[in-house]
This record gives C-alpha cells, sequence and structure tokens, in this order.
C-alpha cells in the first residue's frame, strides 16, 4: 500500500540506533525526505549513510541532544515545517526512587515529556496551515502497566501522554494526527542495558534474564526495529487521518488487559 507520503519531509528525533531508527528506515522506505538528529555523530552519519544507499531519499543529519534547548533549536533550524515529527529520546535510567532527587526528576522531565512537547509547540501550527502533519511521540509500554525500577520512565511518559490526549483532539480537524506509539521489548540497547542492571541485582547473567523474559511473552520473542517503524510509517500515512490521541501498544501480548 502507498501510504501517500512520498515527498513529505519527516523529522525523526534519536534516529541513529534502536526504534528511532527503525522508524526513519520505515518513512524513508515511504519515500519521505528525512532529517534525523543524535548525540553520537559517527553511528548518526553511518545511519544517514545506509538510509541513502537502501532507498534514495535526502537525508539530513543535526547532531545534538535535542532534550536541550541547543538540541531543538539546531533540529528545528535544520527542519523548521516538518510534515512529519516523530519525537523520541533516550529513557532516564532505572533505579530506586528513594535515590532520586529533585534534580534527578527535572532532568527525566525535560527529556521525556516537555522536550516533546516543545517540539510540538514549534511544528504544530505550520502543518495546521498546511492542513497535513503526522507526530508520533515513542514513549513506552510502562505508561500502561508500569515498570517499577523505571519510575522516572513511568512518570515522565505518563505526563506526555495526559498532555497529548488533549491536544490531539483540538488539531485533528486540520488533518494533524498526533499519536503515541508504547514499545514493549524491542531487542535494543536500552532492552539490554536493562537486563544489565536487574542481572546486577539479582546476581544472574544478563543473558539469562533477556532468555526467561523473551519466553515469558506471549510472542515467545522479542520485537524488530523494523517491526516499529512499519507501524510508526502507518501513523504517519496519508490513510491514518481518522486516527489521533491514540496510544498504540507493541509488545507481543505482554499486557495482559482487555484494554
Amino acid at each position: 500500500m502507498d501510504l501517500g507520503i512520498r515527498g513529505r519531509t519527516a523529522l525523526v528525533c534519536a534516529a541513529s540506533k534502536g526504534l528511532g531508527k527503525g522508524c526513519a528506515m520505515a518513512l524513508a522506505r515511504e519515500g519521505a525526505e528525512l532529517v534525523i538528529t543524535a548525540r553520537g555523530r559517527e553511528a548518526l552519519e553511518a545511519t544517514a549513510t545506509e538510509i541513502q544507499s537502501l532507498f534514495k531519499v535526502k537525508v539530513r543529519t543535526v547532531v545534538g541532544d535535542i532534550t536541550t534547548p541547543e538540541g531543538r533549536e539546531a533540529a528545528l533550524k535544520a527542519c523548521p515545517a516538518p510534515d512529519i515529527l516523530v519525537n523520541n529520546a533516550g529513557g532516564p535510567p532505572p533505579g530506586d526512587f528513594r535515590e532520586w532527587d529533585r534534580d534527578t526528576w527535572v532532568k527525566a522531565l525535560d527529556g521525556n515529556m516537555i522536550a516533546p512537547i516543545l517540539m510540538v509547540r514549534a511544528v504544530i501550527d505550520a502543518m495546521i496551515a498546511r492542513r497535513f502533519g503526522r507526530i508520533v511521540n515513542i514513549t513506552s509500554g510502562a505508561v500502561k502497566q508500569p515498570i517499577p525500577e523505571l519510575g522516572l520512565s513511568n512518570g515522565a511518559r505518563t505526563g506526555l501522554t495526559g498532555f497529548i490526549a488533549g491536544l490531539s483532539r483540538t488539531a485533528v480537524q486540520h488533518n494533524v494526527t498526533i499519536n503515541n506509539l508504547l514499545p514493549g521489548p524491542f531487542d535494543t540497547e536500552r532492552l539490554r542495558s536493562n537486563f544489565e542492571f536487574n542481572a546486577r541485582k539479582l546476581g544472574k547473567s544478563a543473558a539469562e534474564l533477556a532468555k526467561l523474559r523473551a519466553e515469558a511473552n506471549p510472542a515467545k520473542r522479542f520485537g524488530t526495529i523494523e517491526e516499529f517503524g512499519d507501524a510508526c510509517a502507518y501513523l504517519c500515512s496519508a490513510q491514518a487521518g481518522f486516527i489521533t490521541g491514540q496510544n498504540l501498544l507493541m509488545d507481543g501480548g505482554s499486557y495482559p488487559g482487555t484494554f
């Protein structure tokens, strides 16, 4: 199916690796021109080269941390009026809430709630004026099923979800949609680092914990960044104009609830 976004411009944040890279690659496959950001120049340039060689689309890179004012300014200078915005940033570290002071909480909120809200604010009015916009926020399955050691992420991402729930209903009449993608266990560096953290606490190996987690998932495996990217591309498509304010959980069936 042609998703109707060939020639559209997409700004994909934290796109050098993992889920952000999966989204960038899927959008490029559909013919979108990309501006991709990340903190590490080497990985970012390698991803841009890979995408260009595979899909023959224009890819521009912006090195910077999207959770900082300087990083956002640089990204928006390179792409001031995207048709598609994919908000993404690395999650805060795991730990015990008793060890987190106010500065730790503010940093988590800055990175995983306030930064994406500011990015939305920067681009949404131009999208409304053009009568086309697709915004996808990469959050976490922890929004639906909190993970105790990821309390910083639970709090910050749930705050973003509540904000988007209201804003998304005001923009859809202009063919501007805002949705959230909630990843569960995907095979990324983030997942592997969480296994390392828990392995140290439990006295087991990270590989052992990963094997147990995969076997416990109804899908009996972890998700791939390609699967995640495909879902993102559809939410960014011309056909998805009647989908807004939704939280699409991608977890291989791990979440046990009906709703």
